[in-house]
């Protein structure tokens, strides 16, 4: 596996700069999740439970613990940016827990203890994406490139 795709301007490849980029996202959200205004309803949030009904941006449901675990994320997402072998690892492997978040989130009653993060559907659906998406950087931005014939 090749992960030497760098960039002379940034000094970091490819996959460095999307788990950079990836944890920058993940560290602002965790922020904006203690906003009111961003987050609404936020008197209603809850540490980790369902019955927190904040809401970032009026959609995605969430709580202290959510947003703890969003600050978390994106905090190594930068650190592991800083090696491109941590990078890959930091979006495959981050991709598959958002692919198991997800498959939680669809099978929970979203109304039952066992929703202690707290999911909704927008959560559910964005994670699914989310999961493809970093599992896709993380294997694309390291993949073999076949050398050209000149």
């Amino acid at each position: 596996m090749s992960v030497n795709h760098t960039t002379p301007a940034a000094g970091r490849t490819r996959v460095q700069q999307a788990a950079l980029a990836v944890g920058a996202v993940f560290l602002l959200v965790g922020v904006l999740g203690f906003i009111p205004g961003v987050t609404t309803d936020y008197d209603t949030m809850k540490f980790a439970e369902h019955h927190s009904e904040a809401k970032l941006l009026g959609v995605f449901q969430v709580s202290i613990l959510h947003n703890i675990v969003h600050l978390l994320f994106g905090l190594a997402g930068i650190a592991m940016a800083r090696a491109a072998s941590t990078a890959r690892a930091f979006l495959i492997g981050g991709g598959v827990i958002y692919l198991v978040l997800w498959i939680y989130g669809l099978i929970i009653d979203h109304d039952s203890a066992a929703n202690f993060v707290p999911l909704n559907t927008a959560d559910n659906w964005l994670h699914f994406v989310l999961g493809v998406g970093m599992i896709a950087l993380g294997v694309l931005l390291t993949r073999r490139t076949a050398p050209t014939a000149r």
